[in-house]
């Protein structure tokens, strides 16, 4: 028996425009819980809106995360049109794609700001509201990459470590509180990556195979909410990729220095 219910569970839900940010909303709203969904796009999330069975259940509002005032009326909206927060899913992202030697302190500085400092203050900003909610729980959307360093990727994979290790001692703090700490951790993820990274330089990764889809990926993060499971790797090919780094790694150093991995391919930010 799921240790959460979601019915009436009020939520807030980051990067909600597309992939998995939208299936999130769409499958917490058709499971009963009240969403404030957020993205740079208004029209997309409009659509969303329109699209939704219970429109009653879902609150827009469209702005910038990296946004100080946008995160306080997120929560101030949690409270004032659903009464409470209860469940915050930081699931917005972006990614860059090059060498960092190649890169810029610019490009390292947005995806961090994105990535790792929004998510985090957006957390400040909610445990409050949390602390008075119903069986609340934090949800970071994370990657392999948390686990896992991959060549082209060095700002995006320091980020979701850095959001890992963060879950982890937020954790901790919050356990005599009862707030829960959820870290899910997607691979390669059917979504607009490719169109949505910031910036493109080298050779770029082939399309990964096997991929889940934003579906997918929604639904195993929500079964973790519900369960209160504190990490969830979700696919077979991460948690191979995890182990052998535990147990090898320094065979797992030569197999991403020689071949490379299009292991993820989640970022969640939106496009203007």
């Amino acid at each position: 028996m799921a240790r959460r219910q979601l019915r009436d569970q009020r939520a807030i839900v980051t990067g909600a425009s597309s992939g998995i940010g939208r299936e999130l909303t769409r499958q917490l709203i058709a499971a009963g819980a009240k969403v404030v969904a957020t993205a740079r796009r208004a029209d997309r999330l409009e659509e969303l809106a329109a699209e939704v069975a219970a429109p009653k259940q879902l609150v827009i509002v469209p702005g910038d995360i990296c946004d100080g005032a946008l995160r306080t009326e997120l929560v101030s909206a949690a409270n004032s049109q659903f009464g409470g927060l209860d469940l915050l899913i930081n699931n917005a992202g972006i990614g860059a794609l090059g060498p960092f030697a190649d890169g810029s302190p610019e490009r390292l500085r947005q995806v961090m700001e994105v990535n790792f400092f929004a998510p985090v203050e957006l957390i400040r900003t909610a445990i409050p509201s949390l602390r008075r909610g119903k069986s609340p729980a934090i949800c970071n959307i994370s990657s392999i990459l948390a686990h896992r360093a991959v060549p082209a990727k060095s700002e995006y994979c320091a980020s979701k470590f850095a959001i890992h290790g963060f879950s982890d001692a937020l954790r901790a703090e919050l356990a005599s509180e009862g707030i829960d700490v959820i870290l899910v951790s997607p691979s390669t993820t059917e979504s607009e990556f490719t169109t949505a990274v910031i910036e493109k330089a080298g050779r770029q990764p082939a399309k990964g195979k096997g991929a889940m889809t934003s579906a997918e990926v929604a639904k195993a993060a929500i079964k973790a909410v519900q369960s209160g499971k504190q990490e969830v790797i979700l696919s077979f090919g991460g948690k191979g990729l995890v182990w052998l780094d535990r147990l090898a790694p320094t065979w797992a150093d030569w197999l991403v220095t020689r071949f490379g991995f299009d292991s993820e391919a989640g970022s969640r930010r939106e496009k203007s």
